[in-house]
């Protein structure tokens, strides 16, 4: 080819990978495949190689070109300034910012906003002459910013050249570069590769790259482009370009891609349900945002409110619930979890952290306290990774109260009482059973005979004690919605159901109450001779009269002998279960007594089940006895009335003939409470 056809084809390869960087960019769309249009890149650069004087800023070649500059030229913004904005953080912070821009304005608060995605990248300026772009610089202050106009050109989704019939003389661009999550990781991977140190965040990496003297550096970051503005003060402007959405139609005409997710709305609620849309959302996205941008639609009334400081007062970043935030140790505790480690866990002052109210975070062990120099009374940095478990991720030495002591792990287990011995990092309870049994009573205060907390089960209840959000069987009921949606496959649906279910467990039979303690020798039938005898108005008095009475007033109950009536004095004269009692007290826990009416049914009968019952199981089949006024016994004796044979039937049957107790089915069992039920 001569010089002639190679202009020609070289304005021809130009035009049309153009055209396929524009559908890609712009629209998500590809025509060809990658390895094609890489194809009619390398026919262009070996085109330009031949013909060196062809070569123009606008060509796809020239994004990677130029040699490493020694320093970056100041160069000034167009008007008006390349300001920031301000931030809210609740629904609150902007109903007030719409009220302060009304009065400020003196006009109605019916005004239609334009919501865009805040990207968490470096905001940049693109000027462009005839078409194409002359240069590109970084905020700065505002008023100046940094000449980084070749480190521009390596980002794929900035044009070197506009497209569209109507190209104005001039173009000022404004937009975020951003690195997208895929790339940040491959870069780190590529830094761990090295041995050499993490980047923090994506936008470090796309700001670093950004201002990197060498262009081919910041080529290789795969750096990505979002524009959310077309600046210019002019009355013809304003007249073209009416409104946000208009400006972005028009930047996606130019090839200038924009955030397609920008929408319009009519009020501030639907621009927080836009909020709550990407808030729960943004982890599906392919780049980081910390919120939304909510501005005035209108371009005049933007322009007429004019800017407040460094901001404008049309528009206003309303940010996520930060994923990082500063709150107060108020406490260090020791959970004892399944396998015996002792586990320190901080309690800490509220702190909404990625949406979620943190009060706990895991220390994780000894090493680890040592490592932080953490201590009670320490500001602390509380971060979430993944959203997931909160961790402290630093202490803030210089807000340290002068009468902060260090943290030292327990001599003895807070279980048992056995010396703790270390394993490693971990330091464990030596003695096998000491989780084991802390565990199996966790499952029986919950279980049906005691507080029948439905959607704790074992599993449940292990991930909450090893997380460190109950350390006693008394926290399950200061449990809070946020406590368990932090929980790795736990949503909001099912944190809601479980702590509405714990809610409504607060009202408790005192039979069932004492049966829930868990005391040695201590099943259903002891409980409910305890709450006949001492029948209490609350836990305070309950605690109050069991604390005070003796091995032999215990003994003097009917029933109780000498190994019974020493388990309860014990129980009831040591101070960490005192303790358990007043914080089941101060969690709201309340007695619910049976009515004296539907008691009167069953009054003075003396009931045994044995075998197994289709209908129902013996649980309920207790409840209903009791809730009739009857009474429940394990073992068969003269002075019992009814004995229930079920399927299976043990010795208890047998026992039963011998002593002539009336023997009756289930179905007649059936019969009994049925007709019970039917009379007045």
């Amino acid at each position: 080819m001569n010089r002639e056809e190679v202009k020609k084809r070289i304005s021809q390869l130009k035009e049309e990978i153009n055209h396929h960087r524009y559908l890609y960019h712009v629209f998500d769309r590809e025509e060809i495949s990658s390895d094609a249009l890489d194809s009619l890149k390398k026919e262009l650069f070996d085109l330009e190689l031949q013909f060196p004087e062809l070569i123009t800023p606008d060509s796809p070649t020239q994004r990677i070109g130029g040699q490493p500059l020694k320093e970056f030229h100041k160069v000034s913004h167009r008007e008006p300034r390349m300001i920031s904005l301000n931030d809210a953080f609740s629904k609150q912070d902007m109903y007030d910012w719409l009220e302060r821009l009304s009065n400020y304005l003196k006009e109605s608060t019916q005004f239609e906003y334009y919501c865009d995605l805040k990207m968490d990248g470096l905001a940049v300026e693109l000027i462009y002459k005839d078409g194409v772009l002359v240069q590109g610089s970084t905020r700065g202050d505002g008023i100046v910013g940094e000449d980084v106009t070749q480190n521009l050109k390596t980002i794929e989704a900035i044009p070197l050249k506009l497209n569209g019939e109507y190209i104005p003389r001039e173009l000022v661009v404004r937009g975020e570069v951003f690195l997208t999550k895929k790339e940040f990781d491959k870069i780190n991977k590529e830094q761990e590769r090295k041995n050499l140190k993490f980047y923090a965040n994506p936008r470090n990496v796309a700001a670093g790259s950004i201002r990197q003297l060498n262009p081919q550096i910041t080529a290789s970051r795969k750096l990505d482009f979002y524009a959310y503005d077309l600046v210019d003060d002019s009355p013809s402007f304003l007249d073209q370009y009416p409104n946000k959405n208009s400006k972005h139609e028009a930047l996606k005409k130019f090839g200038i891609k924009t955030n397609p997710h920008g929408v319009v709305v009519a009020s501030l609620e639907e621009a927080f349900g836009f909020h709550d849309k990407w808030a729960n959302g943004r982890d599906r996205l392919s780049y980081e945002i910390d919120g939304i941008v909510v501005t005035i639609n209108d371009n005049r009334i933007y322009k007429k409110a004019g800017i407040i400081g460094k901001a404008p007062r049309a528009a206003i970043a309303f940010k996520f619930s930060p994923r990082e935030a500063t709150t107060i140790i108020e406490s260090i505790k020791i959970q004892v979890g399944r396998t015996g480690a002792l586990t320190p866990v901080a309690v800490v002052k509220p702190i909404n952290v990625g949406g979620i109210t943190i009060t706990h975070a895991s220390l994780h062990n000894a090493d680890e306290i040592e490592r932080l120099d953490v201590r009670v009374g320490d500001t602390v940095i509380i971060s979430r990774a993944g959203d997931v478990i909160p961790q402290i991720k630093n202490v803030l030495k210089n807000l340290r109260p002068k009468i902060a002591k260090p943290f030292k792990m327990p001599e003895k287990c807070p279980i048992d009482g056995s010396k703790v011995v270390k394993d490693g990092a971990i330091t464990r309870c030596p003695n096998p059973n000491c989780a084991a049994k802390q565990q199996e009573f966790l499952y029986h205060f919950v279980s049906r005979g005691a507080f029948n907390i439905e959607g704790l089960g074992p599993k449940i209840l292990d991930r909450l004690v090893d997380e460190g959000l109950i350390f006693d069987a008394a926290d399950i009921f200061f449990l809070k919605k946020d406590d368990i949606k932090i929980l790795e496959r736990f949503g909001e649906k099912s944190a809601e159901n479980i702590v509405e279910e714990i809610k409504q467990r607060k009202k408790i039979t005192p039979s069932k109450f004492i049966y829930s303690l868990g005391i040695f020798h201590i099943g259903e039938e002891t409980s409910l001779l305890l709450t006949n005898q001492f029948p209490p108005l609350s836990i305070k008095e309950f605690s109050k009269t069991f604390s005070r009475l003796t091995i032999n007033d215990f003994q003097k109950i009917r029933d109780i002998g000498p190994k019974v009536a020493e388990s309860l004095y014990n129980w009831f004269h040591d101070h960490s279960n005192l303790g358990f009692l007043e914080k089941l007290d101060q969690a709201g826990i309340i007695f619910e007594h049976q009515s004296s009416k539907a008691g009167a049914k069953l009054l003075g009968q003396i009931f045994v089940l044995t075998g197994s019952l289709t209908s129902m199981s013996r649980e309920i089949a207790k409840e209903k006895i009791r809730s009739l006024g009857g009474d429940v016994r394990e073992s068969v004796s003269s002075k019992t009335n009814y004995v229930i044979q079920g399927k299976d039937a043990g010795s208890k049957l047998a026992k039963a003939k011998k002593l002539g107790v009336r023997v009756i089915s289930e179905k007649e069992f059936l019969s009994l409470i049925g007709s019970l039920n039917k009379n007045p």
